[in-house]
């Protein structure tokens, strides 16, 4: 054999060694890593996908602080009651860490910046930072009948005409600043002020006379009345001007649970037919969270007006006027499609 030939058969036996080697290796791999392939293809094969695993803890935010640190509604009853949390559990989410703000542009902020992965709140304060460019989707309307109202200092304004060239106390981004800009557009009154105070601020400066009227809500604006403060006006005079809530998910987390909105809707549900079977213990329930009595609490939030699905064709028509007056008035930053926004 000459030296090329030898050469040759030299190259030939290295190429044979070295495949045989990593044919070898190979096996190896295969033989550790057998079981994690082997369950990872029954994961994606099962179902025809694998299932998505959502992070373990949940971040909600809701309005309104309390000593028990749950909010009102079908939401609270369920998650005070741990009705949700038990359905949650089945898809991995072993914790709600539940987080309470003064007000719902307050709670946008913290869904945008990824603190909360989702809450319930104001359709107002919702739609307005849906409008800003917040990737956010709208899951389920609470409630349509979040009524408005407009409390006078004592000695004051009385009437609707009698705000022209006074200073009003709102929640700026909330149900009741549309309430209030709308009602002030509607009747004509000119050099209107707003102040944006939050309720504790705003029921302090109108005892004080330093303001002349606020904005309030429900229970809160009822108190006032009976403790001699005037009512001027309130929303279930102005069918177009009643407010309602939302709960919305960022677009982030649905990325990481692309199913909640069906699973969070389902457990709401089933968290709405325990309290319907035990509304006296639910109305103890709310008078704990805002102190004020069970026949009060009755009258201003009773258990009929919340929704029992998602989404209602009245609901929607409610939500679609709101935005077109936010956009319209220019308290919008910008027009959005709505049918884009809610998940059905």
């Amino acid at each position: 054999m000459n030296k090329r030939g030898f050469g040759l058969f030299r190259t030939t036996q290295l190429v044979m060694i070295l495949a045989a080697m990593v044919a070898f290796l190979a096996a190896c791999g295969n033989s550790d890593g057998g079981a994690k392939t082997a369950g990872a293809s029954a994961a994606a094969t099962s179902g025809g996908a694998a299932k998505v695993q959502p992070p373990a803890v949940i971040n909600y935010g809701y309005i309104g602080t309390n000593k028990l640190n749950f909010p009102g509604g079908a939401e609270g009853w369920g998650l005070y009651k741990g009705i949700i949390q038990e359905e949650l559990k089945k898809y991995g989410i072993t914790e709600v860490k539940l987080v309470a703000f003064p007000n719902g542009p307050d709670q946008s902020e913290s869904l945008i910046s990824g603190r909360l992965d989702f809450g319930s709140l104001g359709d107002t304060p919702a739609m307005l930072a849906r409008s800003t460019g917040a990737k956010t989707r709208a899951i389920t309307q609470n409630t349509t009948d979040n009524i408005g109202y407009l409390i006078g200092k004592k000695g004051g304004p009385t009437t609707i005409a009698d705000l022209k060239g006074k200073t009003i106390a709102i929640q700026k981004g909330s149900f009741m600043h549309r309430y209030i800009a709308g009602l002030v557009k509607e009747q004509n009154v000119p050099d209107v002020k707003f102040i944006h105070m939050l309720r504790p601020d705003g029921e302090a400066a109108l005892s004080r006379g330093e303001v002349d009227a606020m904005t309030n809500s429900a229970i809160f604006a009822l108190k006032q009345i009976e403790n001699g403060f005037p009512l001027i006006d309130d929303a279930t005079k102005h069918p177009n001007l009643i407010g309602g809530s939302v709960t919305v998910v960022s677009e982030e987390y649905l990325k990481k649970f692309p199913d909640f909105p069906k699973v969070w809707n389902e457990a709401r549900e089933k968290a709405l037919k325990d309290l319907q079977s035990k509304p006296d213990e639910y109305y103890q329930y709310l008078s704990q969270l805002n102190g004020f009595t069970q026949e009060l609490n009755k009258k201003v939030t009773p258990i009929e007006t919340i929704k029992t699905v998602n989404f209602t064709d009245e609901g929607v028509k409610l939500l679609e006027g709101t935005k077109n007056f936010l956009v319209d008035e220019k308290l919008a930053e910008k027009n959005f499609e709505l049918n884009q926004w809610l998940v059905k």
